[in-house]
């Protein structure tokens, strides 16, 4: 969200279900991030095993990680009274991690520590009346380990037969430079300085051992980057192209449909998500975009753009490509282009036939089979947006995009260095 510092010594205080975790935020990162998790040896309760699932009768159980110490802590806190107005249920967990700072609200107590939630319906808008289960001290909520002791708690203390995990914090896709005072990726903490990176994001939600959907309640976030590294562990991937207003989702929009039929899909969970914060925007006619991505489909996707970039590069038509990216959607990264209006602008100039039908199935693709569901309101109603984003700078190029997981096995890296050559 475009809503949504010294480093400090973290100690994991949880209930009896989890042994302390003890994470060092001073030492130099020397070690590579599945020796750091290995590291970490958490004590947590096993999930429940295949064969003790149909013993579960809790259909979901929802985490949401509110990392608000930053700027946007107020919406924290309201966001939290939001789900109060629905609350868990006998068959819906919703459980929150949630950390504040210094220096912005000092609302409901002005607590500065890491709580965590069972989330309990309530008629009190103004503070949150849940019950505490554990208060961790200062934690580093920019560090994807703490990500991952708060999803493994979750899983093990509330079991369910579904999952879905959300990132709460300001986002900016995968790209990790400087831009617009804030380093790109996930979850800033401003007391450390850390965040989450794109690979963190993957490893953390390996490590939580997945979830049937995951939310970015976070800006810029539905690109190919960052849901490629994290396409083998989830089902479905909720997610905004543009920023978001500072309000982020509008959880009892959300909540109130799930709690009302508790045995809905992962499908269905992933579109009321996405409805639930759309239908608030275009009720108070604010811009907004969201969609829903189906993970499985990533696969093929990457073939298909690897057959579309071979066949473009071997075309030659570096300026008619150049022309379509800067004339296609944009938002507040403008190298962040909608991939579908891309390849219907180039499908529509193109003088070579092959080249056409690759860019028009890349759009058929995307339209009927990756994006599941997507919603657009006010400026963005006009066609162009299509549900998700791809990298697409214009003159230059930043080499952390060589990390990625989607540049390791597409060739859209290439296909960028190759339209920007002379």
């Amino acid at each position: 969200m475009l809503r949504k510092a010294a480093a400090v010594f973290a100690i994991l205080s949880v209930t009896a279900t989890l042994v302390s975790a003890e994470i060092s935020f001073d030492t130099p990162n020397k070690t590579t991030l599945q020796q750091e998790i290995s590291a970490l040896e958490l004590s947590v309760p096993v999930a429940a095993p295949a064969e003790e699932k149909a013993k579960i009768d809790k259909e979901w159980t929802i985490m949401v990680f509110i990392n608000a110490k930053n700027n946007l802590e107020k919406y924290g806190l309201l966001d939290v009274n939001e789900m109060e107005k629905i609350g868990s249920t006998d068959k819906v967990n919703v459980v929150v991690e949630m950390g504040r700072i210094n220096g912005y609200a000092t609302n409901d107590g002005d607590w500065k520590t890491t709580r965590r939630y069972l989330v309990k319906k309530d008629n009190d808008f103004t503070k949150i009346t849940s019950p505490v289960l554990a208060d961790l001290g200062k934690t580093d909520m920019g560090d994807y380990k703490s990500l991952i002791a708060f999803g493994k708690w979750a899983k093990a203390t509330y079991p369910a037969k579904k999952y879905v995990l959300i990132v709460w914090n300001h986002g900016s896709g995968w790209d990790k430079s400087r831009a617009m005072n804030l380093t790109k990726g996930i979850s800033y903490d401003d007391e450390t300085g850390n965040h989450i990176t794109t690979p963190q994001l993957g490893l953390a939600l390996k490590e939580i051992g997945g979830v049937s959907v995951y939310g970015s309640d976070a800006c810029l976030m539905q690109m190919p980057e960052v849901t490629y590294e994290i396409k083998n562990y989830t089902e479905y991937i909720v997610g905004s192209e543009e920023t978001e207003p500072g309000d982020g989702y509008t959880y009892d929009l959300w909540l109130g449909p799930v709690v009302a039929k508790p045995t809905m899909t992962p499908f269905e969970m992933g579109k009321a998500a996405v409805d639930g914060y759309s239908n608030h925007y275009q009720q108070i006619g604010e811009g907004s975009t969201q969609s829903l991505l189906k993970s499985s489909a990533l696969d093929q996707f990457a073939v298909l753009i690897n057959d579309f970039v071979k066949a473009a590069m071997a075309a030659g038509e570096k300026d008619l490509v150049k022309t379509a990216a800067s004339g296609s959607q944009s938002y507040a990264v403008y190298d962040n282009k909608d991939m579908g209006h891309f390849f219907d602008r180039y499908a529509a100039t193109t003088k070579n036939a092959d080249v056409k039908a690759k860019a028009l199935a890349l759009k058929a693709y995307i339209d009927g089979t990756l994006i599941v569901h997507n919603r657009v309101n006010e400026q963005y109603a006009n066609g162009n947006t299509h549900g998700i984003a791809g990298y697409m700078p214009g003159y230059s190029f930043n080499s952390d995009y060589n990390a990625l997981a989607w540049a390791k096995d597409a060739q859209w890296d290439e296909f960028i260095k190759w339209y920007q050559g002379k």
